[in-house]
């Protein structure tokens, strides 16, 4: 396994960079980096400053203009930063020219998150995924990593020790990720077989952003321990229950969150997990309507439902934390009636815009429950008789 840059039981002092590209503005890049402080936390950092610079396009040699730079390296002099955290993904070479710079482990976006996956990877199939997305990322950045040991020249006899160790680590690299990916199909016949033994069960998906809720609705639904806190990715391996409303019985599966800019080759390696998504009959897309950009994070799920093909099932949305929107939203001197006016004005908006398939819950207040298994009750039934139609009776 590649070692881990943040040791998650000790906390480390971090900055975090970001940078201001054309189509994208200072509020968008505030909340990229909300969210990168966010992840940060999750991993085990503490975040002493947020650095932001505007550029046309980033720097090829260290991504930020040397005046910021010098800025960074100005602020962490005088303080024991052990960490630099960019936004965006860097190349080797401008990670090396960083390091070199300012003399403090750089890492980005990816890797951090790929970070987090590597602390929270619990199962045989968790874990080689996580590994393959490492491997996956380190391979085009090991010419950057050994730059300073290259040969200046060309010609025979240019060829230093620095590229011989390149073309190693390559090789030995590409053989790691054809060596995981086996062991991954292997695992991935396995649980492709367990799923087939599930018999004729109607299959329910919960997707959505990361720390949305949707573990907590897991174990309230389906009345089981699936592990759930306030951080990023709080579980990574599926888990699926069989849950029984009256007597209609369906197959309900908590999956990985997902979240903007997230690694492509993580998503790669994450797609035998992502299966229960693709093979769900029905998706419950959780939404924390709390959260200030809940209607960006609806979009960045529903794209990524897109890519994953599976964007053309029936979704019921579930608009969780529903308490705490309201007690971030109205003034406690707010009149009862005015109150209930705007909610009303609020629900009414999105039954438009889904058709009138969402509801609106506190999962942890328990608030609107009935109303939601009422729902999955609506949408499993009809599947049954369309599907099934020989056992529907049975279920009701």
């Amino acid at each position: 396994m590649i070692e881990k840059k943040i040791k998650s039981d000790s906390k480390i002092n971090a900055v975090l960079v970001g940078v201001i590209q054309p189509g994208n503005n200072e509020a968008i890049e505030n909340e990229y980096l909300d969210e990168l402080k966010f992840l940060a936390e999750t991993a085990g950092a503490d975040t002493l400053k947020i650095f932001t610079q505007k550029l046309a396009y980033p720097d090829s040699r260290t991504f930020i203009g040397k005046g910021k730079l010098e800025e960074i390296k100005k602020y962490i002099s005088k303080r024991n930063v052990e960490l630099i955290i960019f936004d965006d993904e860097l190349t080797g070479s401008q990670i090396t020219n960083i390091e070199k710079e300012l003399e403090v482990t750089t890492i980005d976006r990816s890797d951090l998150i790929l970070d987090i996956f590597a602390s929270r990877a619990k199962t045989a199939q968790a874990k080689t995924q996580v590994e393959l997305a490492q491997y996956q990322y380190l391979l085009p950045r090991l010419k950057g990593m050994w730059k300073h040991l290259e040969r200046q020249g060309a010609g025979i006899g240019s060829r230093g020790p620095g590229e011989t160790e390149i073309e190693t680590d390559r090789r030995i690299v590409k053989e790691k990720i054809s060596l995981l990916r086996k062991r991954l199909h292997e695992i991935d016949k396995q649980a492709f077989t367990q799923r087939k033994d599930r018999g004729e069960f109607i299959r329910i998906a919960l997707v959505g952003y990361t720390n949305v809720g949707k573990s907590t609705i897991m174990n309230l639904l389906s009345k089981s321990d699936v592990f759930a806190e306030n951080k990023l990715f709080a579980t990574l391996d599926t888990t699926t229950r069989k849950v029984v409303f009256g007597h209609t019985p369906f197959l309900l599966s908590d999956t990985v969150g997902f979240i903007r800019k997230l690694p492509h080759h993580l998503i790669e390696s994450f797609k035998s997990t992502l299966d229960e998504v693709r093979e769900a009959d029905i998706l419950l897309h959780v939404v924390d309507i709390s959260h200030p950009q809940f209607e960006e994070q609806l979009t960045v799920v529903n794209k990524t439902l897109h890519e994953l093909k599976s964007d053309n099932k029936p979704v019921i949305i579930v608009f969780n934390k529903i308490d705490e929107y309201e007690k971030q939203t109205f003034d406690e001197w707010l009149e009862a009636e005015v109150k209930q006016d705007l909610l009303n004005e609020l629900k009414n908006k999105w039954q438009k815009q889904t058709e009138g398939k969402c509801v609106f819950i506190s999962a942890t207040k328990k608030i609107n429950i009935n109303e939601l298994r009422q729902t999955i009750l609506n949408q499993v039934r009809k599947i049954y008789q369309i599907r099934y139609p020989y056992k529907a009776e049975f279920f009701y």
